[in-house]
C-alpha cells in the first residue's frame, strides 16, 4: 500500500475546510427514489417529507391511572363521589354525570364534561364511590388533543436519516410507507501488487488487504450498496480500466492506495486521462494525499493506502460527501468539547486527527487520551480508539487544555 504522510510542510495544500467545501459543492443527491414499507425504512434517507393527517393525541386523554372528575364537583374537604363508569384505553366513555367520577386509565379518552384527572394515589376507594384527598386544578393530568402533533403539520423533513424514533413517529400518525432515496451505489477497488485477500497464503513481500474490508464496512455502515472491483494491479492501464468500470456501474468510485507520487502510484494520472482531477493534497495528518475528481459524470474519491489514513480521510471527507449524495440534510459531524489528558508540545504544520479515547476522569469530567503511535500504518490504534482528537495546526497543547473530540458514533453512521 503506497503512500506516506511524513512530509513536514503544508505549503500548497488545501485546508480541511477548503477541501470539504469543494467536495460538498460537487455533491448531488441521487435522482432515484422509491416507496418502501415503514418497516423497511430503517437507515434510509427521506426523499419527501412526512406530514400528519391527524391530531396526536386524537382526543383529550388521561395521562395516568386515576379518576376523571369535574373540578367544580370537588367542594369541601375530602369530597366523596360515586363512580359512574369505568374507561380503559381503547374504549370511549359516556358524558360524565354531574357529581360523579369516572374510573379511568392511562391513555383512555376523557369523558365529555370531565376537566381533570385525579391520580389514584391521592384517592381512596369506598365501595362504589371514591374519596378524593387532594383537589386538582382544571386540566391536571390531561393530555390535550393535538398536544404533540397537529393535523397537517410536517413531522419528518426530507433529508432525514430514518432511525427507530422516526419510524415510530411516522407510525404514530398512521403512515405505513415512506418515500426514500434509492441506495447509493459505490464502486470500490484497492490498488497494490502486494495485496492478498485474507485466507490465502502470503508470498514474499505480500500483505493482507485490510483496506478492502475497512472501506467496504464504512460504506455499508452508511447504507451504501458496494460494487466490488477487487484488487487492482499497480499499472496505469489496469487503474484506468477499473476507474472506467466503476464509473459505468456506480454513482461514486472509491479507490484506496495509489494516490501518492511514487512510480507505482497510478490513480492521479489515470483520473486525469479519463476525466478531471479537482483535489489532490490536503493539510491534514494522517491522510495528506486525497484525490477527488470526476470520470464523465461520476465522482471519484481516492484515499491513501495506509490503513489509518484511509480511515481518517474517509470519515472526515468522504463521509460528508457520501451523505450529501444520499440526500442527507446533516452531513457534518458535531465535535464534543473535552479536556486533554496529554501534552502535545510539538504540533504539526498540518491539522492532526489523533486516534483517541474519551473517558471519565477521577472527577467525573470527560477527558481525552491519545494513542502513543502517530503512524498511519498502525490500524490497531483505530480499533483501540473511540474517536478522533482534533489537534490544531501549529498549536501546542498541555494536559488540562480544552480539545475537540469527534466520537466514532458521529463518524460511522
Amino acid at each position: 500500500m503506497s503512500g506516506c504522510d511524513c512530509e513536514p510542510t503544508s505549503a500548497g495544500l488545501r485546508s480541511v475546510e477548503e477541501a470539504l467545501s469543494l467536495l460538498l459543492s460537487h455533491a448531488r443527491p441521487v435522482a432515484g427514489v422509491e416507496t418502501v414499507p415503514l418497516e423497511a425504512g430503517l437507515g434510509r434517507v427521506l426523499a419527501a417529507p412526512v406530514a400528519s393527517a391527524i391530531d396526536v393525541p386524537p382526543w383529550d386523554n388521561s395521562a395516568m391511572d386515576g379518576y376523571a372528575v369535574r373540578v367544580a364537583d370537588l367542594a369541601g374537604e375530602s369530597p366523596r363521589l360515586s363512580v359512574s363508569q369505568r374507561i380503559a384505553a381503547g374504549a370511549a366513555g359516556a358524558a360524565l354525570v354531574p357529581g360523579t367520577a369516572a374510573r379511568i386509565f392511562t391513555g383512555a379518552p376523557m369523558p365529555p364534561g370531565a376537566d381533570a384527572v385525579v391520580m389514584q394515589e391521592v384517592c381512596t376507594a369506598d365501595g362504589d364511590a371514591v374519596v378524593v384527598r387532594q383537589t386538582p386544578k382544571p386540566g391536571a393530568n390531561v393530555r390535550r388533543a393535538g398536544e404533540d402533533i397537529r393535523a397537517g403539520s410536517e413531522v419528518l423533513a426530507a433529508g432525514t436519516l430514518l432511525g427507530p424514533a422516526h419510524l415510530g413517529l411516522a407510525a404514530s400518525v398512521g403512515v405505513g410507507a415512506v418515500t426514500v432515496y434509492r441506495r447509493l451505489r459505490v464502486a470500490l477497488f484497492c490498488s497494490g501488487d502486494e495485496l492478498v485477500m485474507p485466507g490465502q497464503p502470503l508470498g514474499p513481500g505480500q500483505i493482507y488487504d485490510s483496506n478492502h474490508y475497512t472501506a467496504g464496512a464504512l460504506l455499508r455502515a452508511l447504507g451504501c450498496e458496494v460494487v466490488e472491483l477487487g484488487i487492482v494491479e499497480d499499472t496505469l492501464e489496469a487503474t484506468c480500466t477499473a476507474l472506467a468500470r466503476g464509473a459505468a456501474a456506480a454513482d461514486l468510485v472509491l479507490a484506496t492506495g495509489g494516490v501518492s507520487v511514487g512510480e507505482e502510484d497510478h490513480v492521479k494520472p489515470a483520473v486525469e486521462r479519463l476525466g478531471v482531477l479537482d483535489l489532490w493534497k490536503i493539510a491534514i495528518r494522517p491522510g495528506k494525499p486525497l484525490a477527488f475528481g470526476r470520470i464523465g459524470g461520476t465522482p471519484f474519491i481516492g484515499t491513501p493506502g495506509n490503513p489509518v489514513s484511509l480511515f481518517v480521510t474517509f470519515v472526515l471527507l468522504a463521509r460528508p460527501f457520501i451523505l450529501a449524495m444520499q440526500g442527507r440534510a446533516d452531513p457534518m459531524p458535531v465535535p464534543l468539547r473535552a479536556v486533554a489528558a496529554f501534552d502535545w508540545p510539538r504540533p504539526d504544520k498540518r491539522r492532526e486527527y489523533a486516534r483517541a479515547r474519551l473517558e471519565r476522569g477521577p472527577d467525573g469530567a470527560a477527558v481525552v487520551h491519545v494513542h502513543p503511535s502517530r503512524s498511519s500504518a498502525v490500524l490497531s490504534s483505530v480499533a483501540w480508539a473511540n474517536g478522533l482528537a482534533v489537534l490544531p495546526e501549529n498549536k501546542a497543547l498541555a494536559a488540562g487544555d480544552p480539545v475537540d473530540f469527534l466520537p466514532f458514533g458521529e463518524l460511522l453512521a
